[in-house]
């Protein structure tokens, strides 16, 4: 758990704001349903809430939440992007550059780009620390 969270025991109190919307922006990291008020972001579990501040709320800004609060996400999105555009450029560039060697090139770029995206989200959440 982050050490910006905070643990609400729903035992202790049942807690959600009137407020609050449910979302699927976030990372539900295992809960039920997650809420967001303003910059609030609330993850509820079987027996309790955890919730955090967001820098940036991503329904005002879902570029400045990238960069601010889920670096990992642009991470993921850019090595993607740029991994599977030079994979398809290589593969391109070797073939004979008919129609079908451009399909293959893209296809080859589109598949690359999600498992490099992938790994770029995973090493940088882990180096992010959840």
């Amino acid at each position: 758990m982050p050490f910006d969270e905070i643990e609400i025991p729903k035992e202790i109190r049942p807690f959600m704001l009137e407020q609050a919307q449910e979302t699927k922006l976030g990372h539900k990291n295992g809960a039920q349903r997650q809420f967001r008020y303003k910059n609030l972001h609330i993850r509820e579990y079987e027996d309790k809430y955890l919730v955090h501040m967001d820098r940036v709320n991503p329904h005002d800004d879902p570029l400045g939440h990238l960069v601010y609060d889920a670096q990992e996400v642009l991470v993921g999105l850019t090595s993607g992007a740029i991994g599977g555009a030079k994979i398809a450029s290589h593969i391109y560039k070797k073939s004979n550059k008919t129609k079908k060697d451009k399909q293959i090139a893209a296809a080859a770029g589109i598949v690359s780009s999600i498992a490099i995206g992938y790994v770029g989200y995973k090493l940088a959440k882990k180096a992010k620390g959840q």
